[in-house]
């Protein structure tokens, strides 16, 4: 069976029995045209199905009709975690009633990230993007400017000046969980934190040292990671088997702290008698093991529609400022528990 013909400019002039240009006109919304012969030629059209070329679109407006989000992390990585799942799910909720599209693009360098945007711009794929994973000294947000593509960050862009960002701030969430997990009598604690070039890596560390200051907690170690499973395995083996084991380890995301619960019953540690375990964002995963996770919990799918619904507006030419969204709160669960008494 060869496939439906796609219905042309020149096909609804046929059915409505006027001219191409007159089908042009009522399509495009131009003066030309009686409001009775655009009303035939419109349910003409969407009856046979008929949308709009992008291509012939991109040439008479200059518009690409798509924006995209390049993530520089190993797409093995990247399939399981969580967090940019829900953030692609908000960013499509944003763009569903727009018909703008979403060019997603995983990179294994900084290198191969920057060279995407430089094709993208050549070849006019994207009319902006969104940029992740902010690291200091970042030249990305120089580039985009440079190239003329809009782009608005996802996190937060203290030294990104001049390209706006949407964040949130987890000072806030730091200290609530270290307070809680301090009222329970947790001295010991550690973090298992995400790469170290990421500025949210740095700002949170930075956060949870100025938090245990203020509670007067000995300074939270910290061990860095690439975010997977294994990495954050490994890095749990390495706190507990050290000579001052944590009673409490709070790791950057929910897949390596998931990893964890795996870690202590291999070493016959309980959690949450003898470790407490708090993971950084909400997810089902967290509700999915046993004990269930202790998290802080982020409305990640907003993120990436107020994300994606600025960089929209950036593109129409709109001042957009920078975004502070709703701080995270945290959710205990079965995971954590008063420290263990010391002996």
């Amino acid at each position: 069976m060869s496939p439906a013909k796609r219905p042309t400019i020149a096909d609804i002039a046929q059915a409505a029995g006027v001219s191409k240009g007159a089908v042009s006109y009522a399509l495009n919304g131009k003066a030309g045209v009686s409001a009775q012969t655009r009303g035939r030629v419109v349910e003409i059209a969407a009856r046979m199905g008929w949308h709009p070329s992008s291509a012939a679109r991109a040439l008479s407006d200059g518009r690409a009709g798509a924006v995209g989000l390049v993530v520089d992390r190993p797409a093995w990585v990247l399939g399981i975690e969580p967090f940019f799942m829900r953030l692609v799910s908000g960013v499509e909720q944003g763009l569903a009633a727009t018909g703008t599209a979403l060019l997603l693009q995983v990179t294994d360098d900084a290198g191969a990230e920057e060279a995407a945007y430089r094709r993208w711009w050549g070849e006019r794929r994207v009319d902006g993007v969104l940029l992740v994973d902010l690291r200091d000294g970042d030249p990305r947000p120089a580039l985009l400017a440079e190239l003329g593509l809009p782009a608005v960050v996802v996190g937060h862009a203290a030294d990104a000046t001049g390209t706006p960002s949407v964040w949130i701030d987890e000072a806030g969430a730091v200290r609530e969980t270290l307070a809680y997990l301090a009222a329970m009598g947790h001295r010991r604690i550690a973090r298992v934190a995400g790469p170290a070039k990421f500025v949210h890596t740095r700002e949170r560390g930075e956060a949870f040292q100025e938090c245990a200051a203020e509670l007067s907690l000995p300074e939270i170690t910290s061990v860095h990671t690439d975010y997977s499973g294994e990495d954050g395995a490994r890095a749990t083996r390495r706190l507990l088997s050290g000579p001052a084991r944590p009673t409490a380890i709070v790791y950057d995301n929910d897949v390596m702290a998931v990893a964890a619960l795996g870690v202590t019953q291999e070493m016959g540690i309980r959690v949450p008698a003898e470790l407490s375990v708090v993971a950084w964002d909400d997810s089902e995963l967290c509700r999915l093991v046993r004990p269930a996770l202790t998290a802080v919990s982020r409305q990640v799918p907003e993120y990436g529609e107020r994300a994606v619904r600025a960089l929209l507006a950036l593109i129409d030419g709109e001042k957009v400022d920078d975004i502070l969204l709703d701080a995270p709160a945290l959710v205990p669960r079965g995971s954590t528990a008063p420290a263990p008494a010391r002996r």
